[in-house]
């Protein structure tokens, strides 16, 4: 085949660690991975990160350097007939092999259980690549048999290394004058993804044939818009939808939140990750303005799981309604963020001698809980006694916000604590 008939991210991908980009924490010098696969020695693993981040690619350059019989399955089209066939075929050989499952976390239980036996005995090296948080995903017997690897999304630098050497060194596009002029269009469609970045690059090329060419980001719009699908679930358009999703919840219009969800269940975007997201926005912008909205999101995604569509878009649509009518409060959210900020600022500051744990005579010996006050022993089950670092007396991370609820425990905080920490 012509090599302008073979994509451009087929034609870009790496043939060795050297080659690839990005994942330095997992491939980098000394990095784990790499560590593991110079020795020959790889344990079972579930890559766990977005679209595009090197998932697949990793997973073959982890077959080549280790000389293995290599497997691809997807989740997509194959079930326990082809894991059992490919289990068979390995079984048979004295070197053992390697399984990649693509988007394992769309494999069922049964399916998943199909592989165990033949993970623990070594008979196949399982490889999974997921876009979804395995501890959701992935039975827990697969996963205490596989080491799971967190791949992270792509920098911009990362990115733009990508184009310039796919314009220096891939076969077709090095025989042509192209200079990267503007990058933000690229990479902003990309949505971090390499495979469409490089697609993207591809389009552009294509519709601009001249020997030279300068890439700026209107020629970028100008010929993705015209090409792109309208939703893709790994792609601009997905950030776009679940980010008006989102924040149409946040800012209380049930209306608008049951057309965005509409749109991305005609599109068919996985409800799974339309019930986490809601799981999350409960939390984050819901908080202690109605605590249930935390029960409702969390029934909602255990029902998610058991129904599946077309069923559980009444039940993501109650879900979706009731908390885009809920008061609002990141309260919580902004409280945890402050405190996380104030420990990296001060670092590991000594826990109060009185409130210290205590479970042997030397730690009493040493006042380790001398003076501790029982707080249910005390008038109103409060004590008042004090809590934080010697250096963080007063400190204040927690700032209720306006709503029925939420005043109602800044009322009570002031009553308890006076003007200590200023309710």
């Amino acid at each position: 085949m012509q090599p302008q008939n073979i994509p451009l991210a087929q034609r870009m991908r790496p043939h060795n660690l050297d080659q690839y980009v990005g994942q330095k924490h997992l491939v980098g010098e000394n990095a784990v991975l790499r560590n593991a696969i110079q020795s020959g020695k790889i344990p079972s693993m579930i890559l766990w990160g977005p679209p595009g981040v090197g998932k697949t690619t990793l997973a073959s350059l982890i077959s080549e350097n280790l000389n293995l019989p290599f497997y691809t399955l997807s989740a997509v089209s194959s079930g326990v007939k082809e894991v059992r066939a490919v289990i068979d075929t390995a079984d048979k050989s004295d070197s053992g092999a390697i399984l990649f499952i693509d988007e394992i976390h769309r494999f069922s239980k049964s399916q998943q259980d199909s592989l165990l036996g033949a993970v623990e005995k070594g008979i196949v090296t399982l490889i999974g690549a997921t876009t979804e948080n395995p501890s959701f995903e992935v039975i827990s017997a697969l996963l205490s048999r596989t080491q799971v690897y967190i791949l992270k999304n792509l920098t911009e630098d990362e990115l733009i290394n990508i184009l310039q050497n796919a314009l220096l060194h891939d076969e077709v596009l090095s025989k042509r004058k192209i200079t990267l002029n503007e990058t933000a269009a690229l990479i902003r469609v990309s949505g971090g993804d390499a495979r469409k970045l490089l697609n993207a690059l591809e389009l552009v090329s294509d519709a601009f044939p001249d020997q030279e060419l300068s890439i700026t980001d209107e020629k970028v719009l100008e010929v993705v818009q015209r090409n792109l699908s309208r939703y893709d679930k790994g792609g601009e358009m997905h950030y776009d939808i679940i980010s008006a999703f989102i924040k149409s919840i946040r800012g209380s219009d049930p209306n608008a939140a049951l057309y965005w969800l509409a749109r991305m269940i005609e599109s068919g975007e996985d409800l799974k990750f339309i019930a986490r997201r809601l799981l999350i926005l409960s939390s984050e912008d819901i908080g202690n303005a109605n605590p249930t909205a935390l029960v409702i999101a969390n029934n909602t995604f255990q029902a998610v799981h058991t129904i599946g569509y077309p069923e559980s878009r009444i039940i993501l649509a109650q879900c979706v309604t009731y908390l885009a009518a809920s008061p609002k409060s990141n309260a919580a959210y902004l409280g945890i963020d402050a405190a996380l900020a104030m420990v990296r600022q001060t670092g590991d500051l000594p826990v109060p001698l009185h409130i210290r744990n205590a479970p042997t005579k030397l730690m009493k010996d040493l006042n380790y809980g001398k003076n501790y006050a029982y707080d249910h022993s005390n008038p109103a089950n409060f004590s008042g006694q004090e809590f934080m670092p010697d250096q963080l007396i007063g400190r204040r991370f927690f700032e209720p916000g306006v709503n029925a609820r939420e005043q109602e425990m800044r009322d009570r905080l002031k009553k308890l604590w006076g003007d200590k920490y200023g309710y």
